[in-house]
């Protein structure tokens, strides 16, 4: 058996320990304060350089890089992810003439991560959601001089349009001259460039169309499963907050639990 320490050791490593637990609380609660004085919102001062930010707009803090606000506008009700880059120009200063360049719409949340890098015209509609780390960007540097290093070369710009109530995965590149539809869901990982219709699924590299909707056939391929909810009760949830995202939580644990046990009886069948 290991001999007892004496009293006043273990007096002193308690209030070490006390000690370092406050410090942890602190320094935590200090973080949580800085980031919430740190959001740009509509009544902050750091809403005056954009073209528009709209009424319940939030950018969290720490942000991304930052620039060229004047030709950036973000409408209302959208929601910017921590560490988001939002850019217009090369660099800060420039004049990018009289038109907006990045516009954003309205009710949109963007994920922690994501980089929109704009220099002629980036436009995303309103209801798109981005996963984490997603990257937009209407510009790329060309190639065909052999003699010249490529990032060197005199860059092309082509304009990005994405459309309402898209979806765009985690990690995935909308490359110059995208246009996607309504409704389009990307898978994570991604890499887009060209013109994509309404309601249909995309992925891969280059990404392709792996599902569509049309109006006779409905989806096609079929999807698998029905939807778990109509979008009568998801809005209706979504209003509901907390609550509502709790009754949502407990209908995907139930329905997911229900798959096991279709899995688990056709094994042992």
């Amino acid at each position: 058996m290991s001999p007892k320490r004496p009293l006043r050791q273990v007096l002193a490593a308690r209030v070490k320990q006390r000690a370092r637990q406050g410090v942890h609380t602190v320094v935590h609660h200090a973080w949580e304060w800085i980031q919430r004085h740190g959001e740009i919102t509509p009544h902050t001062p750091g809403r005056r350089e954009f073209a528009y930010l709209g009424e319940g707009a939030c950018i969290g803090f720490p942000t991304g890089a930052i620039y060229g606000e004047p030709w950036i506008s973000i409408g209302d009700h959208t929601l910017v992810g921590t560490h988001v880059t939002i850019s217009a120009g090369f660099v800060p200063g420039l004049d990018l003439g009289p038109d907006v360049i990045v516009r954003i719409g309205g009710s949109c949340s963007l994920g922690r991560g994501t980089h929109i890098v704009g220099h002629q015209s980036i436009d995303i509609g309103d209801d798109v959601f981005t996963g984490p780390n997603v990257y937009i960007t209407d510009q790329n540097h060309t190639y065909g001089d052999l003699h010249t290093p490529i990032g060197r070369q005199w860059p092309e710009n082509n304009p990005v349009v994405i459309g309402d109530g898209c979806w765009i995965g985690t990690g995935a590149i909308i490359l110059p001259g995208t246009r996607l539809g309504r409704n389009v869901a990307v898978a994570g990982g991604a890499v887009v460039r060209g013109e994509f219709p309404d309601h249909s699924v995309i992925g891969g590299v280059p990404a392709k169309i792996l599902r569509s909707h049309d109006k006779e056939n409905g989806w096609q391929p079929p999807l698998r499963t029905d939807p778990l909810m109509s979008l009568d009760e998801l809005a209706s949830l979504s209003v509901d907050g907390l609550e509502g995202l709790q009754i949502l939580q407990d209908r995907l644990r139930a329905e997911s639990a229900a798959r096991e046990g279709d899995v688990l009886s056709e094994e042992a069948g």
